[in-house]
């Protein structure tokens, strides 16, 4: 059984440790911790990994978020993964700093690389872990809280998160989605 994991975030050293790059992040700490490596391709940076019995494609778009469906798309395509078999993680200001949660479908909820992932695909009928990285912005600087760096506080807890999210990535491909939320959604 293959699975399509797909980190969300914006490819470059100034989005590099962003909150909108939760996505990108979850996937490189899984990559280090369980030795797997990135290589760039058509669309984005993947790697192959076999897990418990389950072979899993992740991907990290280099198309920028606002075009994440693009790259969606053609590795569904290419690998031939069922829309059931997909996770999108991606970063989510109206969960508070270190929260997760996943659920088997949804709408945008306002994330334009959620959005365009919806558009190309033509359905919201696909599993999405959401990393929250809160809401600590005052009006009209929404966009500068997303594309800014973790502050040292929410640094010193980053890896911890960071974890438990490559862990809820890891159950739903193993122990399914309904398994997975009733683990780690908080």
């Amino acid at each position: 059984m293959k699975f399509l994991i797909v980190g969300l975030g914006n490819i470059g050293p100034e989005y590099a440790l962003t909150r909108h790059n939760a996505g990108f992040m979850v996937l490189d700490r899984l990559a280090a911790q369980h030795g797997f490596s990135f290589t760039m391709n058509r669309l984005a940076y993947t790697a192959a990994w076999s897990y418990k019995g389950k072979q899993l494609f992740f991907i990290k778009p280099t198309t920028f978020m606002n075009l994440s469906g693009k790259a969606v798309a053609y590795y569904m395509k290419q690998e031939n993964i069922p829309v059931d078999n997909i996770l999108v993680i991606s970063d989510d200001k109206d969960i508070d700093f270190g929260k997760l949660r996943m659920k088997p479908k949804g709408s945008a909820g306002g994330h334009n690389g959620l959005r365009n992932i919806d558009e190309v695909l033509a359905t919201q009928q696909y599993a999405r872990l959401r990393f929250g990285i809160g809401n600590a912005f005052s009006r009209g600087r929404q966009i500068d809280f997303v594309l800014g760096q973790f502050p040292d506080s929410e640094l010193a807890m980053l890896p911890e998160v960071l974890d438990r999210a490559g862990d809820a990535a890891l159950a739903f491909c193993t122990m399914g989605i309904q398994q997975a939320m009733n683990n780690f959604n908080q």
